[in-house]
């Protein structure tokens, strides 16, 4: 896939495209459903299928105090978009001087004049061009006046849940991840390295590490089953996301304990990826280290039994009690 980060980049040999233009953050349900849609397009016609999308997230330019944290930062973002089987990327800085195209000069310059699009696929939330002026029925109008067909989608829904960025960030903050997962189509993760100063060699023996600071969306305080990718090993683990007020640190970590775990080579560029499956309990602060030590090995006990299910056939399972997986 090819990534291009302004409009200058997007060579002319590109050709014809049919594209998609949003945030896409979290990549989720939603997303995807259009984004097939696409890439299916773009295959039938012989042309090549694009994501348009922003960076930084246009809140953080027009309303900064009010913006979201990202599901999915932009490297993730990519790697998501790649996924799903798009041709190319364009990111568009995102700046105050972008906000002030208009609606129209915003589909001449980006969608007419260098993607040259066929087809537009959109939400029929999409909005865009100075104060959000344009929306589905703006675009549509646009498209007959400069040739291009758009295919507008109504709002998912699954399992009951409206599909948006917005409803998962509220899930997550709830420590919902289970339901955030349904919304996503996968798990919700975060990709980082390890904090600093802790002393790492050449091989890392102890089995807790600990992710440098992380800027966005992370799920509820509390302790969770995770999995743990560690240069491209991955480890069960259980993970504490919090302050960690038994030690009165109030200091935000995200904590890791590795059950499998045997020593790796680990320095501070070393790329960590935490996958959140399960909710575990609220922190706590606890009234001495020992009551907090105690209640790991809960933890870890309950996690060990969680993986343990999961490695259970879907014949065999069917022999024990209803248990909630995830």
């Amino acid at each position: 896939m090819r990534v291009f980060h302004n409009v200058d980049e997007v060579p002319a040999e590109l050709g014809a495209t049919v594209l998609s233009i949003g945030n896409f953050d979290g990549v989720h349900r939603g997303h995807q459903h259009v984004l097939d849609k696409v890439a299916e397009r773009a295959r039938q016609l012989h042309i090549h299928s694009v994501a348009v999308t922003f960076e930084p997230h246009p809140l953080r330019v027009l309303r900064a105090e009010s913006a979201p944290l990202l599901i999915t930062p932009l490297p993730q973002k990519i790697t998501a978009l790649e996924q799903m089987g798009i041709d190319a990327v364009l990111v568009l800085p995102f700046d105050n001087r972008f906000a002030a195209l208009s609606a129209r000069q915003f589909v001449q310059k980006v969608i007419v004049e260098r993607l040259r699009a066929k087809e537009v696929h959109e939400g029929t939330r999409f909005h865009f061009g100075h104060r959000a002026e344009g929306n589905c029925e703006v675009l549509k109008e646009l498209g007959k006046e400069f040739g291009f067909d758009v295919i507008v989608y109504p709002e998912m829904r699954w399992r009951g849940e409206p599909v948006s960025s917005s409803r998962v960030r509220q899930l997550l903050a709830q420590g919902e991840v289970r339901r955030a997962r349904h919304l996503l189509g996968r798990p919700f993760s975060v990709l980082g390295t390890p904090a600093t100063g802790r002393g790492y060699g050449t091989r890392y023996t102890v089995p807790t590490i600990n992710l440098a600071p992380y800027p966005e969306l992370v799920p509820r305080h509390g302790v969770y089953v995770t999995c743990t990718l560690v240069a491209g090993e991955k480890f069960e683990s259980v993970t504490n996301v919090g302050n960690r007020p038994t030690f009165d640190a109030e200091s935000f970590a995200i904590e890791n304990h590795v059950l499998n775990f045997h020593p790796i080579a680990l320095d501070e560029r070393t790329e960590i990826e935490i996958t959140f499956l399960k909710w575990l309990r609220p922190e706590i602060k606890w009234p001495h280290p020992e009551a907090l030590k105690s209640q790991i090995g809960k933890d870890v006990a309950r996690a060990i039994r969680f993986f343990r299910l999961c490695r259970i056939s879907p014949e065999d399972r069917t022999q024990l009690p209803t248990l909630e997986l995830s």
